[in-house]
């Protein structure tokens, strides 16, 4: 008689949570995401890189991407099995597609947020989320040195 030992599926852990597309739900963004990080079983490293990740994508929602009246959506998922923490922030400005811009000139004010996130991030990009918006997304691991 064969047994199989059963296999425990990898526990996915989601954080999603609406915001308004103002710098005070930037910040918020920010301090709920760092709260939520600091309970999951990750490096302190990645909670570092995910936090900063986090507060630049949702200064640009509130900037870049803000409709009047609407929010933005934050959401963080951990696969526990890979160690890869997903950021992803939906606004409604679909139209407004994130691009890494020129190299900003020192005296610059602004221009390097994206540049952050790609330099932060494993991986990044852009998804269309219907009817009207934008999901920006980021993965952030363990890197091997």
């Amino acid at each position: 008689m064969n047994a199989t030992t059963p296999q425990l599926a990898p526990t996915v852990r989601t954080f999603a949570q609406r915001l308004s597309s103002t710098r005070r739900g930037a910040r918020l963004a920010r301090l709920l995401a760092a709260e939520e990080l600091h309970t999951w079983p990750v490096s302190p490293a990645v909670t570092e890189r995910a936090e900063q990740i986090v507060a630049e994508l949702a200064a640009n929602a509130a900037l870049h991407g803000h409709v009047r009246g609407r929010d933005f959506r934050l959401t963080l998922t951990l696969n526990e099995a890979t160690g890869i923490v997903r950021i992803e922030v939906t606004d409604t400005r679909g139209e407004k597609l994130p691009a890494l811009p020129p190299e900003p000139q020192p005296d610059d004010e602004s221009g390097r947020g994206l540049l952050l996130v790609a330099a932060l991030a494993d991986r990044w990009g852009t998804e269309p989320y219907a009817p009207s918006g934008k999901t920006v997304w980021a993965e952030v691991g363990s890197r091997s040195g």
